[in-house]
């Protein structure tokens, strides 16, 4: 009877281990495609390299595992021991090695292929310690049905509790102990073959990983501090994006997913040339809509305007327009914005948003972050646009931020050419701001627009009339060019964007 019972203990507490450690893979797997794409941008590119390495070296794994034929117990409980260190740390070594070794890509394929191989050599071993308890069929039907459960689990807790909890690192150093708890949840089934030394080594290992835990606030603080020019003042990571606030002698500087939102010495030649273009075009300002602009600085601008009686903003992230009315240091920046009793702040995508609106716009300002994402480009996508031209009244007016005519050119005159199938006027124009470097924007309306000849208002810090007339002239490298629309079907602005970049950083 007590075999039976021990035999039964096996089964369960190893079914067991195969379900966590499913989860512990998935989630090495997702921390790495996560850090990738917020470190270097481009998550399509860096998600598919790291899945496409991490299963390719699964099968690697699964095919060496072969060649383990004694001891399959010993070998076991060792892998545990050598992932859960390597997954532990994987955060902490890749953050590192960007911000201080500059030699990100090489520690990325090390990481990813060791972890997947590892990980590939794990469920052949449980499975051929299992060819006592369950016969082949049922061995393999068990084993695969609480790997595949586990990855449910894990995909589910990733984006909704373990990023906006406990940020990357600390999830990297709780799942190397969730493998380690499998280890010892192995050697105490096997301590009769496996011997008391591994206690020892259970326990250093997991002292080294409750102490990377424990460290890994300032740890990333540390990494960051190199990351970031200026001090870091405040910092978020949220369900949605990573917020980081620096600050140096009262100059501010706002950074989403680790690229610069804005810098509050050369904001304002950006929050100018974005809003009073089209609100000069509009041929009403009652009722304003602003897409994103979660920072209240384009709103700010838009109060500039008297006889706006109604500004409807929306933003998917609470924390960044929560952050922005009650921070007093950043609302000092939007002059107050949010306390304007004519401010309605609805925090939602602005997909779902439009798509339920029945409200006409006189003014749509769009101030979103680039389209770097799919989650970002289908807000530059035709389709959108569409949504979009019919909330805007009939004498309206919308705008754009459309990145940068320089250094993603393709990508700038997309965003246009996208506006503009639509059946919607456009006007593409650019400013210099020392932040970002050559900036563009697309102005659009049911009425042919220009800018030359209108009446600015008062109180800019950057705008006159003379510097309006100059915003619509490009030079010939970059003037427009022929390029596709972004559909949601194909989402070429992404692959434009990208190409920009890389021609210039890479």
């Amino acid at each position: 009877m007590s075999k039976a019972v021990n035999t039964k203990t096996k089964e369960t507490a190893l079914l067991f281990g195969t379900f966590l450690i499913a989860i512990c893979g998935l989630i090495y797997e997702l921390l790495n495609g996560t850090l990738s794409s917020y470190l270097l941008g481009d998550s399509i590119y860096h998600f598919s390299l790291v899945i496409g390495l991490f299963m390719s070296s699964m099968g690697i794994g699964a095919w060496l595992s072969r060649f383990i034929e004694e001891e399959l117990e010993r070998a076991f409980v060792r892998l545990q021991l050598i992932i859960s260190l390597l997954g532990g740390f994987s955060a902490f070594i890749l953050f590192y090695a960007f911000a201080y070794i500059n030699n990100y890509d090489a520690f990325l394929y090390l990481i990813t292929i060791s972890l997947g191989t590892m990980l590939g050599i794990e469920i052949p071993l449980i499975i051929r310690i299992l060819k006592e308890s369950f016969s082949l069929k049922t061995n393999i039907s068990n084993v695969f049905t609480v790997d595949y459960i586990g990855a449910l689990f894990a995909s589910l807790i990733f984006p909704l509790v373990l990023v906006p909890k406990l940020g990357l690192m600390q999830t990297s150093f709780l799942f190397g102990m969730i493998n380690l708890f499998v280890g010892a949840m192995a050697w105490y089934i096997f301590r009769e073959i496996l011997g008391r030394r591994y206690i020892l080594y259970l326990f250093a290992v997991l002292a080294i990983l409750v102490i990377g835990f424990w460290q890994s606030t300032n740890l990333t603080n540390m990494i960051e501090n190199k990351l970031y020019r200026n001090k870091i003042i405040y910092k978020e990571q949220t369900p949605y994006q990573k917020i980081v606030v620096t600050a140096h002698n009262e100059r501010i500087q706002f950074y989403i997913n680790g690229a610069i939102q804005f810098d509050s010495i050369d904001e304002y030649r950006y929050h100018e040339s974005l809003v009073h273009p089209v609100m000069i075009t509009a041929k009403a300002h009652e009722n304003v809509l602003i897409i994103g602009g979660g920072d209240g600085m384009a709103l700010r601008e838009v109060l500039k305007y008297e006889e706006v009686e109604k500004i409807t903003l929306v933003d998917l992230d609470p924390a960044i327009t929560t952050l922005f009315r009650e921070n007093q240091t950043l609302s000092q920046l939007n002059d107050h914005a949010y306390e304007s009793p004519k401010v309605t702040v609805v925090n939602q995508d602005a997909w779902k948003y439009i798509e339920k609106s029945k409200t006409l716009y006189d003014v749509i300002i769009i101030d979103l972050p680039d389209p770097n994402s799919i989650s970002l480009s289908r807000l530059y996508s035709k389709t959108f646009y569409h949504l979009l031209k019919k909330q805007l009244s009939k004498g309206g007016a919308m705008v754009t931020q459309a990145s940068s005519p320089m250094y993603t050119h393709k990508a700038f005159w997309s965003i246009n050419e996208t506006i503009k199938s639509t059946d919607l006027y456009t006007l593409p124009y650019h400013t210099y701001i020392p932040s970002f470097g050559e900036w563009g924007f697309v102005l659009a309306s049911r009425f042919p627009i220009k800018l030359d000849g209108r009446e600015l208002t008062k109180d800019l810090k950057y705008l006159d009339e003379t510097t309006l007339n100059k915003l619509t002239t490009f030079a010939p490298d970059i003037a427009k060019v022929e390029v596709e629309e972004n559909r949601l079907s194909t989402h070429r602005l992404i692959e434009y964007y990208n190409e920009g970049w890389k021609r210039w950083y890479h």
